[in-house]
């Protein structure tokens, strides 16, 4: 991991016109909750401590907001899929997520997370349908690749290659080699 990038929370934002006004590249984060998208930004930002974790799928309820170095923003979404919150919390979720995603200037990629040690799941499809719906950038990270036996690493990926298409990155935050390639892109 490049030692020289520092990050740091910004803001947190439930809606687009409450985003603040950068203008460095933006990436936002979806997937599932509890794919590893917390742990994803702290590995990349070297700090265990900088976006929260949890055992408990749902906890991220706004768009959190992280500057790497002046280089680039990471913008991490509530995840989709298993929340304990209501209905109408749900509704209103996707209505503002979908506002920013589509309006959102600064956005140069989705990055799409998806567990290495499952299938893709059915709301990983609707998720993928719906950003290609809108002909919207998108990547995908393949996570919790430590947990992946190593003969089996090139088949996961190959297969949510032939799934997705684009691009795929493997990421660990055990193996940290995966890492390097994720921020050249971001950078």
């Amino acid at each position: 991991m490049k030692s020289f990038v520092q990050a740091n929370f910004v803001i947190s934002a439930e809606k687009l016109s409450q985003c603040p006004d950068f203008q460095l590249n933006e990436f936002p984060l979806l997937g599932r909750s509890n794919v590893g998208k917390s742990s994803f930004i702290n590995a990349l930002a070297n700090n265990k401590k900088l976006a929260k974790t949890s055992n408990t799928p749902g906890k991220t309820r706004l768009i959190n907001f992280f500057n790497f170095s002046d280089k680039f923003i990471i913008a991490d979404l509530p995840g989709y899929g298993y929340a304990k919150v209501s209905k109408e919390a749900q509704n209103r979720w996707q209505k503002y997520l979908e506002e920013y995603l589509l309006n959102r200037k600064q956005i140069k990629s989705l990055i799409q997370f998806v567990d290495g040690r499952h299938d893709i799941q059915k709301n990983d499809y609707q998720m993928r349908e719906w950003t290609e719906t809108y002909n919207l950038p998108i990547f995908t990270v393949v996570t919790k690749m430590d947990y992946v036996p190593k003969s089996k690493v090139l088949n996961v990926i190959k297969k949510i290659e032939q799934e997705f298409g684009g691009e795929v990155y493997p990421f660990s935050t055990v193996d940290k080699r995966y890492n390097e390639k994720i921020l050249e892109k971001l950078m």
